[in-house]
């Protein structure tokens, strides 16, 4: 089975898993995050490898860390770079890799994000409760947050509410490695 395959089966056992738990339906599901039934469904079975917009509606929808849907469990974690599952925006110009979440239902969650040369990546914002911390590890990056602007050059980090409007943007030819500690006070 293949890296997506693989990521696909397990997210979807995953968010299968916590949406029954918490007894709501596909529908219920689909009205809240605006994915279709038939897309959620195909989801839960393993049969669609969702993008990472569909993957922050869900895990947004249901007040959880994405990490929650694309980490398996295991005892001890060891996170090497590039081998881990991988989730990809929308427009490509963000690959996003978990490393660490600290509990079933993750109050914290930690990602690689590699941010291609000359691109941008507007996640939106996220659910009430979520602080954002930042580092560039390589390259430089612009982050725009509600219309402010803020540029970080390799070691620079930020931290801000991720329930507010953001976006980053890579300005250079060469590909900018972040690293992300995502807070949640709500779960």
């Amino acid at each position: 089975m293949s890296n997506a395959e693989t990521l696909a089966k397990q997210v979807g056992s995953t968010l299968r898993k916590i949406r029954q738990e918490r007894r709501m339906s596909l529908q219920e599901l689909a009205d809240r995050i605006e994915v279709s039934k038939l897309t959620l469904g195909k989801i839960e079975r393993g049969e669609a490898n969702p993008s990472l917009t569909v993957i922050w509606k869900i895990a947004n929808g249901l007040s959880i860390p994405i990490s929650v849907l694309l980490s398996e469990e295991q005892h001890v974690k060891l996170s090497r770079k590039n081998t881990g599952n991988k989730v990809v925006s929308a427009n490509e110009a963000c690959t996003l890799e978990p490393i660490f979440n600290v509990s079933s239902y993750g109050s914290m969650e930690m990602h690689r994000a590699y941010l291609n040369p000359n691109s941008e990546y507007c996640p939106g914002s996220h659910q009430s409760g979520v602080v954002e911390y930042v580092t560039v590890m390589e390259g430089e990056v612009q982050i725009e947050i509600e219309g402010d602007r803020y540029h970080l050059y390799q070691y620079d980090s930020i931290t801000f509410n991720g329930d507010r409007e953001h976006a980053y943007k890579n300005p250079k030819a060469s590909t900018a490695v972040l690293h992300f500690v995502m807070t949640y006070a709500n779960v």
